[in-house]
């Protein structure tokens, strides 16, 4: 079990920047791998980014060259830098883990999530 709490939403105008920083607690971090997913109203969860445990990371072709997913094992802490922010990046942000090695671009695969944390992205 693993419980996970995300922090660094906001509202920041477009072209913008945030930092989104998920930690965990319970078991060991280095045994996760890691997710970043987000849902705008309306819409269903979608796969942003994510990082396995030994640091290989995947994007969605909307993230890419845009958003940054990093872990730190030692704070038992994963981030998203989201930079050019788009209004269209608007959601609720969430953090995940998976106990296997292999990332699957799919919400319904991930194991535990955090509560998620608001990121409004103005014109």
């Amino acid at each position: 079990q693993v419980q996970l709490v995300e922090s660094g939403g906001g509202l920041v105008q477009a072209g913008g920047s945030l930092r989104l920083s998920c930690a965990a607690s319970g078991r060991t971090f280095s045994d996760y791998s890691m997710g970043w997913f987000r849902q705008a109203p309306g819409k269903e969860r979608e796969f942003v980014a994510a990082i396995t445990r030994s640091g290989s990371s995947t994007y969605a072709d909307s993230a890419k060259g845009r958003f940054t997913i990093s872990r730190d094992n030692a704070k038992n802490t994963v981030y998203l830098q989201m930079n050019s922010l788009r209004p269209e990046d608007t959601a609720v942000y969430y953090c995940a883990a998976r106990t296997s090695p292999v990332i699957i671009a799919k919400a319904l695969f991930w194991n535990y999530w955090g509560q998620g944390t608001q990121v409004t992205v103005s014109s």
